[in-house]
């Protein structure tokens, strides 16, 4: 059983076990923690610390020249020898490369998003929804556009 699935059957006892919903992910690992049914090894801390250091440099932003306020650090994923990793670099710092492909891989995410949306929205539409279907406009032109003008005005 590979590890998600360890951590759905401890959510499908937890649910056995009484607790409601909706619930919070940190009740939920509290629960097991608390129930010893899952104690975490060195290598779930550290891939924890390195999350929370991403979450980090995610959001140190700094001032450019223009005075846009801009991230600083930037992560692009790389395959070597069969494995993936992440690299991070500061933007300001960073070869053309690097931040080239960081922009890519976000701008596909950014599209994996849209799609997963679009599939959820559909779905809701064709099975649950019993009103009017929820339109989802994904040409974000005008988005943009209102962005712009807005700081322009600023």
């Amino acid at each position: 059983m590979s590890y998600n699935e360890q951590l759905q059957s401890l959510y499908r006892r937890y649910e056995k076990d009484g607790h409601m919903q909706p619930f919070t992910m940190h009740d939920l690992a509290s629960w097991a923690y608390d129930n010893d049914l899952c104690q975490p090894q060195r290598s779930t801390i550290v891939n924890r610390l390195a999350e929370d250091f991403s979450r980090a440099m995610r959001a140190d932003f700094h001032v450019d020249p223009q005075g846009r306020r801009v991230r600083t650090k930037h992560v692009a994923t790389y395959e070597r020898g069969g494995k993936q990793f992440a690299l991070w670099a500061d933007l300001r710092a960073a070869t053309r490369e690097h931040i080239e492909r960081s922009f890519q891989q976000r701008r596909q995410g950014i599209v994996g998003d849209c799609r997963q949306l679009k599939t959820d929205v559909d779905s809701y539409n064709d099975n649950q929804n019993t009103g009017e279907p929820i339109q989802l406009v994904l040409d974000f032109t005008d988005d943009m556009a209102e962005y712009e003008a807005l700081k322009a005005v600023a």
